[in-house]
Parts: structure tokens; C-alpha cells; sequence
């Protein structure tokens, strides 16, 4: 069954791709749920044009996301954390307070495009984390948890 996909669907694809899914997939929960439509012509029609109507300004949003890919890859960012007398982390670091420290240095990222390398970081150190600016950008950022 092909459908079009009306928003961002983790592992499935992004918003105005057209994929094939399998038929009780699409009816019972991508089409209720308001993330596609069915693929029918006209649907195919009017995402073409709204495709070629967004592709000026989907240009300018990925030359700014790589602007931002740049940056990020040079700076360390600081997360602080509780930590006991040991060097452990009450609790664990996660990509809410990498995101609200990322929001303190001015960059606006949504928390849930980015990625923890580690599942659970429960002791100071530096680390990496894979955060997605765009569908086609993305990018390593290193952070270190500090004492705090």
C-alpha cells in the first residue's frame, strides 16, 4: 500500500515521502492517526505541486542547518550534573539536559533529534551525541558532564 506521509515517522520516513507500508499498517494507524494519506492521483498531484512550491525555501532551511552542523562540530558542551564523591551521577544524563544546555549556548534544537551514543551516562567525562538540524543534516556533538 502506498501512502504519503503528512508528518515525520521515526524509521518509516519524512514528511511528503511517498512509501509503501503494508496494508493494515497504513488504514489502521497512519491514516487514523493523521501522519498519511492514502497515494492515490490526487494526492500524487497535490504534493507535487506543494513540493515544487517548498523547494526554494526548504533550500534556504538546510543552508542554515548546515551553518548550525558547523558550529556544533567545533564546541564542547557542558551538562551539569549531581554528582556524588565518587564521580558518579546521581540518576543519568540524558538528551533532555544535553538539549537544555545546548539552549543556554543559543542553539534551538528539538530534544527528540538528538541521539545519545551511550545508553545510560551515569559518571563525568566526555561523550558524543548524533543530533539531526534536517532530513539531509546531521552531525557529532561532543559534551562533557561536569560536576554541578
Amino acid at each position: 500500500m502506498e501512502i504519503i506521509l503528512k508528518q515525520d515517522v521515526k524509521n518509516l520516513g519524512y514528511k511528503d515521502d511517498v512509501v509503501n507500508v503494508r496494508p493494515g499498517y497504513g488504514r489502521n494507524f497512519l491514516v487514523p492517526q493523521g501522519l498519511a494519506i492514502i497515494a492515490d492521483e490526487k494526492g500524487k498531484k497535490i504534493l507535487a505541486e506543494n513540493v515544487k512550491q517548498r523547494a526554494h525555501k526548504e533550500a534556504k532551511v538546510q543552508a542554515e542547518a548546515e551553518k548550525t552542523a558547523a558550529k556544533l562540530k567545533d564546541i564542547l558542551v557542558q551538562v551539569p550534573a549531581k554528582v556524588g564523591e565518587s564521580g558518579k551521577i546521581f540518576g543519568s544524563v540524558t538528551s533532555v539536559q544535553l538539549h537544555d544546555a545546548l539552549k543556554k549556548l543559543g542553539y534551538e534544537i528539538d530534544r527528540r533529534n538528538i541521539t545519545m551514543s551511550e545508553d545510560a551516562i551515569k559518571t563525568t567525562g566526555t561523550y558524543t551525541a548524533d543530533v539531526r538540524l534536517h532530513k539531509h543534516v546531521a552531525t557529532k556533538v561532543s559534551f562533557e558532564v561536569v560536576a554541578g
